[in-house]
Protein backbone atom coordinates (compact mmCIF):
# COMPACT_ATOMS: atom_id res chain seq x y z
CA UNK A 1 0.00 0.00 0.00
CA UNK A 2 1.35 3.40 -0.98
CA UNK A 3 2.09 5.66 1.94
CA UNK A 4 -0.65 8.24 2.36
CA UNK A 5 0.46 11.59 1.09
CA UNK A 6 0.87 14.37 3.62
CA UNK A 7 -1.70 17.08 3.04
CA UNK A 8 -0.12 20.36 1.91
CA UNK A 9 -0.04 22.94 4.69
CA UNK A 10 -2.25 25.47 2.85
CA UNK A 11 -4.91 22.75 2.59
CA UNK A 12 -4.58 22.12 6.34
CA UNK A 13 -5.22 25.80 6.98
CA UNK A 14 -8.24 25.68 4.69
CA UNK A 15 -9.69 22.84 6.76
CA UNK A 16 -8.91 24.54 10.07
CA UNK A 17 -10.13 27.98 9.09
CA UNK A 18 -12.99 27.25 6.72
CA UNK A 19 -14.27 23.71 7.31
CA UNK A 20 -17.70 22.96 8.73
CA UNK A 21 -16.02 21.73 11.92
CA UNK A 22 -12.50 22.03 13.27
CA UNK A 23 -10.60 18.81 12.45
CA UNK A 24 -8.84 18.15 15.76
CA UNK A 25 -6.29 15.80 14.20
CA UNK A 26 -5.08 18.55 11.89
CA UNK A 27 -4.44 20.93 14.78
CA UNK A 28 -1.30 18.90 15.42
CA UNK A 29 0.05 20.20 12.10
CA UNK A 30 0.41 23.57 13.85
CA UNK A 31 3.19 22.09 16.00
CA UNK A 32 6.82 22.84 15.12
CA UNK A 33 5.97 25.16 12.25
CA UNK A 34 8.65 26.20 9.81
CA UNK A 35 9.18 29.91 9.22
CA UNK A 36 7.29 29.62 5.93
CA UNK A 37 4.36 27.80 7.54
CA UNK A 38 4.17 30.34 10.36
CA UNK A 39 4.07 33.14 7.80
CA UNK A 40 1.21 31.41 5.99
CA UNK A 41 -0.63 30.97 9.28
CA UNK A 42 -0.22 34.57 10.42
CA UNK A 43 -1.16 35.95 7.01
CA UNK A 44 -4.55 34.22 7.12
CA UNK A 45 -5.26 34.30 10.87
CA UNK A 46 -6.75 37.77 10.96
CA UNK A 47 -9.43 36.77 8.47
CA UNK A 48 -10.70 33.86 10.57
CA UNK A 49 -13.99 34.61 12.41
CA UNK A 50 -13.66 35.46 16.11
CA UNK A 51 -15.37 32.37 17.48
CA UNK A 52 -13.39 30.10 15.17
CA UNK A 53 -10.13 31.67 16.35
CA UNK A 54 -11.17 31.24 19.97
CA UNK A 55 -12.04 27.58 19.46
CA UNK A 56 -8.80 26.81 17.64
CA UNK A 57 -6.53 28.37 20.25
CA UNK A 58 -8.49 26.85 23.12
CA UNK A 59 -8.13 23.42 21.50
CA UNK A 60 -4.40 24.02 21.10
CA UNK A 61 -4.08 25.01 24.76
CA UNK A 62 -5.94 21.88 25.83
CA UNK A 63 -3.69 19.70 23.67
CA UNK A 64 -0.56 21.40 25.04
CA UNK A 65 -1.72 20.69 28.59
CA UNK A 66 -1.95 16.96 27.93
CA UNK A 67 0.86 16.53 25.40
CA UNK A 68 4.28 17.90 26.28
CA UNK A 69 5.78 16.86 22.94
CA UNK A 70 3.87 19.30 20.76
CA UNK A 71 5.19 22.82 20.32
CA UNK A 72 2.60 25.44 19.48
CA UNK A 73 4.63 28.29 20.99
CA UNK A 74 4.97 30.36 17.78
CA UNK A 75 1.20 30.18 17.30
CA UNK A 76 0.54 31.14 20.91
CA UNK A 77 3.02 34.01 20.72
CA UNK A 78 1.29 35.39 17.65
CA UNK A 79 -2.06 35.12 19.43
CA UNK A 80 -0.81 37.25 22.34
CA UNK A 81 -1.73 40.25 20.18
CA UNK A 82 -5.06 38.93 18.94
CA UNK A 83 -7.84 41.53 19.26
CA UNK A 84 -10.14 39.01 20.98
CA UNK A 85 -9.43 38.73 24.74
CA UNK A 86 -10.54 35.08 24.83
CA UNK A 87 -7.87 34.23 22.26
CA UNK A 88 -5.17 36.03 24.24
CA UNK A 89 -6.25 34.18 27.39
CA UNK A 90 -6.19 30.79 25.65
CA UNK A 91 -2.75 31.53 24.22
CA UNK A 92 -1.45 32.38 27.70
CA UNK A 93 -2.97 29.19 29.07
CA UNK A 94 -1.15 27.28 26.36
CA UNK A 95 2.33 28.37 27.47
CA UNK A 96 1.90 27.09 31.03
CA UNK A 97 5.09 25.00 30.78
CA UNK A 98 7.07 27.08 28.30
CA UNK A 99 10.81 26.88 28.94
CA UNK A 100 12.10 29.62 26.63
CA UNK A 101 12.79 32.79 28.62
CA UNK A 102 12.57 34.78 25.39
CA UNK A 103 8.80 34.75 25.80
CA UNK A 104 8.91 36.46 29.22
CA UNK A 105 8.87 40.09 27.97
CA UNK A 106 5.79 39.44 25.86
CA UNK A 107 3.95 37.84 28.76
CA UNK A 108 5.01 40.66 31.10
CA UNK A 109 3.58 43.12 28.58
CA UNK A 110 0.21 41.39 28.91
CA UNK A 111 0.20 42.10 32.65
CA UNK A 112 -0.91 45.56 31.54
CA UNK A 113 -3.62 44.37 29.15
CA UNK A 114 -6.83 46.42 29.42
CA UNK A 115 -8.80 43.25 30.20
CA UNK A 116 -8.56 41.98 33.78
CA UNK A 117 -8.90 38.33 32.80
CA UNK A 118 -5.95 38.65 30.42
CA UNK A 119 -3.84 40.24 33.16
CA UNK A 120 -4.64 37.33 35.48
CA UNK A 121 -3.83 34.78 32.77
CA UNK A 122 -0.50 36.50 32.12
CA UNK A 123 0.39 36.39 35.81
CA UNK A 124 -0.50 32.70 35.92
CA UNK A 125 1.64 32.04 32.84
CA UNK A 126 4.66 33.55 34.60
CA UNK A 127 4.33 31.21 37.58
CA UNK A 128 6.07 28.39 35.71
CA UNK A 129 9.09 30.59 35.05
CA UNK A 130 9.29 31.58 38.71
CA UNK A 131 9.19 27.94 39.77
CA UNK A 132 11.73 26.68 37.23
CA UNK A 133 14.09 29.51 38.16
CA UNK A 134 13.97 28.34 41.78
CA UNK A 135 14.68 24.81 40.58
CA UNK A 136 17.70 26.05 38.65
CA UNK A 137 16.26 25.03 35.29
CA UNK A 138 16.33 28.58 33.92
CA UNK A 139 18.59 31.46 35.03
CA UNK A 140 17.15 33.52 37.88
CA UNK A 141 18.56 36.61 36.20
CA UNK A 142 16.33 35.99 33.19
CA UNK A 143 13.23 35.62 35.37
CA UNK A 144 14.01 38.58 37.67
CA UNK A 145 12.10 41.07 35.44
CA UNK A 146 9.01 38.86 35.68
CA UNK A 147 9.25 38.73 39.48
CA UNK A 148 9.68 42.51 39.60
CA UNK A 149 6.70 43.02 37.31
CA UNK A 150 4.51 40.71 39.39
CA UNK A 151 5.47 42.55 42.59
CA UNK A 152 4.74 45.91 40.98
CA UNK A 153 1.38 44.65 39.76
CA UNK A 154 0.52 43.33 43.21
CA UNK A 155 1.44 46.64 44.83
CA UNK A 156 -0.72 48.80 42.56
CA UNK A 157 -3.82 49.92 44.49
CA UNK A 158 -5.95 49.76 41.35
CA UNK A 159 -5.05 46.14 40.55
CA UNK A 160 -8.18 43.99 40.56
CA UNK A 161 -8.43 41.22 43.16
CA UNK A 162 -8.36 38.36 40.60
CA UNK A 163 -5.10 39.78 39.24
CA UNK A 164 -3.60 40.26 42.70
CA UNK A 165 -4.51 36.66 43.47
CA UNK A 166 -2.83 35.39 40.32
CA UNK A 167 0.25 37.52 40.98
CA UNK A 168 0.61 36.25 44.56
CA UNK A 169 0.15 32.65 43.47
CA UNK A 170 2.76 33.11 40.74
CA UNK A 171 5.20 34.60 43.25
CA UNK A 172 4.66 31.76 45.71
CA UNK A 173 7.78 29.83 44.71
CA UNK A 174 10.03 32.90 44.55
CA UNK A 175 12.81 33.18 47.12
CA UNK A 176 12.16 36.90 47.43
CA UNK A 177 12.49 38.61 50.82
CA UNK A 178 9.08 40.23 50.45
CA UNK A 179 7.18 37.00 49.90
CA UNK A 180 6.54 35.94 53.53
CA UNK A 181 5.16 39.39 54.31
CA UNK A 182 2.92 39.35 51.25
CA UNK A 183 1.55 35.95 52.22
CA UNK A 184 0.91 37.06 55.79
CA UNK A 185 -0.80 40.23 54.60
CA UNK A 186 -3.06 38.37 52.19
CA UNK A 187 -3.89 35.69 54.73
CA UNK A 188 -4.85 38.34 57.30
CA UNK A 189 -7.10 40.21 54.86
CA UNK A 190 -10.88 40.28 55.03
CA UNK A 191 -11.10 38.92 51.48
CA UNK A 192 -11.64 35.16 51.54
CA UNK A 193 -10.39 34.76 47.98
CA UNK A 194 -7.13 36.47 48.90
CA UNK A 195 -6.83 34.13 51.87
CA UNK A 196 -7.18 31.17 49.51
CA UNK A 197 -4.40 32.52 47.32
CA UNK A 198 -2.24 33.09 50.40
CA UNK A 199 -2.67 29.43 51.34
CA UNK A 200 -1.83 28.43 47.76
CA UNK A 201 1.34 30.52 47.96
CA UNK A 202 2.24 28.90 51.28
CA UNK A 203 2.34 25.56 49.51
CA UNK A 204 4.27 26.89 46.52
CA UNK A 205 6.89 28.33 48.85
CA UNK A 206 7.63 24.83 50.25
CA UNK A 207 8.36 26.65 53.52
CA UNK A 208 7.58 24.57 56.61
CA UNK A 209 6.86 27.72 58.63
CA UNK A 210 3.36 27.69 57.14
CA UNK A 211 2.52 24.11 58.12
CA UNK A 212 0.77 24.95 61.45
CA UNK A 213 -1.49 27.38 59.59
CA UNK A 214 -2.29 24.78 56.96
CA UNK A 215 -3.09 22.14 59.56
CA UNK A 216 -5.50 24.57 61.22
CA UNK A 217 -7.17 25.39 57.90
CA UNK A 218 -7.81 21.71 57.19
CA UNK A 219 -10.50 22.07 59.87
CA UNK A 220 -12.03 25.14 58.19
CA UNK A 221 -15.79 25.37 57.75
CA UNK A 222 -15.16 26.30 54.11
CA UNK A 223 -14.73 23.46 51.64
CA UNK A 224 -12.54 25.59 49.36
CA UNK A 225 -10.14 26.29 52.21
CA UNK A 226 -9.89 22.65 53.25
CA UNK A 227 -9.07 21.73 49.66
CA UNK A 228 -6.43 24.43 49.30
CA UNK A 229 -4.86 23.65 52.68
CA UNK A 230 -4.54 19.95 51.83
CA UNK A 231 -2.93 20.72 48.49
CA UNK A 232 -0.55 23.21 50.07
CA UNK A 233 0.50 20.72 52.74
CA UNK A 234 1.23 18.22 50.01
CA UNK A 235 3.35 20.77 48.16
CA UNK A 236 5.40 21.40 51.31
CA UNK A 237 5.86 17.66 51.66
CA UNK A 238 6.29 17.37 55.43
CA UNK A 239 5.17 14.06 56.96
CA UNK A 240 4.00 16.02 60.03
CA UNK A 241 0.84 16.72 58.01
CA UNK A 242 -0.08 13.03 57.69
CA UNK A 243 -2.25 12.65 60.84
CA UNK A 244 -4.37 15.67 59.92
CA UNK A 245 -4.61 14.51 56.31
CA UNK A 246 -5.76 11.10 57.53
CA UNK A 247 -8.60 12.75 59.40
CA UNK A 248 -9.41 15.00 56.45
CA UNK A 249 -9.66 11.96 54.18
CA UNK A 250 -13.00 11.23 55.87
CA UNK A 251 -14.43 14.52 54.61
CA UNK A 252 -17.79 14.15 52.87
CA UNK A 253 -16.78 16.44 50.02
CA UNK A 254 -15.31 14.57 47.05
CA UNK A 255 -12.93 17.38 46.07
CA UNK A 256 -11.50 17.44 49.59
CA UNK A 257 -10.86 13.70 49.42
CA UNK A 258 -9.16 14.08 46.05
CA UNK A 259 -6.98 16.86 47.46
CA UNK A 260 -5.95 14.57 50.32
CA UNK A 261 -4.98 11.81 47.89
CA UNK A 262 -2.96 14.31 45.87
CA UNK A 263 -1.23 15.52 49.03
CA UNK A 264 -0.35 12.00 50.14
CA UNK A 265 1.13 11.32 46.71
CA UNK A 266 3.25 14.46 46.88
CA UNK A 267 4.48 13.75 50.41
CA UNK A 268 5.31 10.18 49.49
CA UNK A 269 7.33 7.83 51.64
CA UNK A 270 6.43 4.55 53.30
CA UNK A 271 3.78 5.96 55.63
CA UNK A 272 1.86 7.87 52.97
CA UNK A 273 2.10 4.84 50.70
CA UNK A 274 0.58 2.57 53.33
CA UNK A 275 -2.17 5.09 54.04
CA UNK A 276 -3.09 5.15 50.37
CA UNK A 277 -2.95 1.36 50.16
CA UNK A 278 -5.29 0.91 53.10
CA UNK A 279 -7.67 3.50 51.64
CA UNK A 280 -7.62 1.55 48.37
CA UNK A 281 -8.79 -1.54 50.24
CA UNK A 282 -11.54 0.25 52.18
CA UNK A 283 -14.99 0.49 50.56
CA UNK A 284 -15.59 3.76 52.43
CA UNK A 285 -13.15 5.41 50.01
CA UNK A 286 -14.57 3.74 46.90
CA UNK A 287 -15.23 7.02 45.11
CA UNK A 288 -11.54 7.88 45.54
CA UNK A 289 -10.18 4.53 44.39
CA UNK A 290 -9.30 5.62 40.85
CA UNK A 291 -7.37 8.61 42.16
CA UNK A 292 -5.72 6.46 44.83
CA UNK A 293 -4.61 3.90 42.23
CA UNK A 294 -3.10 6.69 40.13
CA UNK A 295 -1.31 8.10 43.19
CA UNK A 296 0.16 4.72 44.10
CA UNK A 297 1.36 4.21 40.54
CA UNK A 298 2.97 7.64 40.56
CA UNK A 299 4.80 6.93 43.83
CA UNK A 300 5.93 3.57 42.47
CA UNK A 301 7.18 5.22 39.29
CA UNK A 302 9.09 7.94 41.12
CA UNK A 303 10.70 5.84 43.81
CA UNK A 304 10.16 2.17 43.17
CA UNK A 305 7.66 0.02 45.01
CA UNK A 306 7.57 0.48 48.77
CA UNK A 307 7.36 -2.41 51.19
CA UNK A 308 4.26 -1.09 52.93
CA UNK A 309 4.06 -4.09 55.22
CA UNK A 310 6.93 -2.58 57.17
CA UNK A 311 6.56 1.13 57.77
CA UNK A 312 8.30 1.61 61.09
CA UNK A 313 5.13 2.42 63.04
CA UNK A 314 3.75 0.75 66.11
CA UNK A 315 0.03 0.06 66.41
CA UNK A 316 -0.73 3.21 68.40
CA UNK A 317 0.97 5.47 65.87
CA UNK A 318 -0.78 3.68 63.02
CA UNK A 319 -4.16 4.30 64.67
CA UNK A 320 -3.42 8.02 64.70
CA UNK A 321 -2.74 8.02 60.98
CA UNK A 322 -5.62 5.87 59.76
CA UNK A 323 -9.14 6.73 60.90
CA UNK A 324 -11.88 4.16 60.62
CA UNK A 325 -15.18 5.38 59.20
CA UNK A 326 -16.99 4.06 62.29
CA UNK A 327 -14.89 6.30 64.52
CA UNK A 328 -15.28 9.59 62.68
CA UNK A 329 -18.33 10.80 64.60
CA UNK A 330 -16.58 10.22 67.92
CA UNK A 331 -13.61 12.26 66.76
CA UNK A 332 -15.62 15.23 65.46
Amino acid sequence: MDQEKIKPFPAVLNDLFEGDTIPISELYRLSDLTAEQLAQFTQRWGGVPDERRRQIVRHLADIAEENTVVNFSPVFTHCFTDPLPAVRIAALDGVWDESSVRMIPEIVHLLHDPVVEVQAAAAAALSHYVLTAEWGQVPKKAVAPAVAALLALYDRPETAVPVKRAALEALGAASHPRLPGLIEEAYASDDFDMMLSAVFAMGSSADERWLPTLLDEMHSDHVEMRIEAARAAGAIGDEAALPTLAHLAMDEDLEVGLAVVEALQQIGGDTAYRMLTQMAEDDYFERLHDAIDDALEEIDWLGGEFDWTHVGLDDDEDDDLLIDADDIEARD
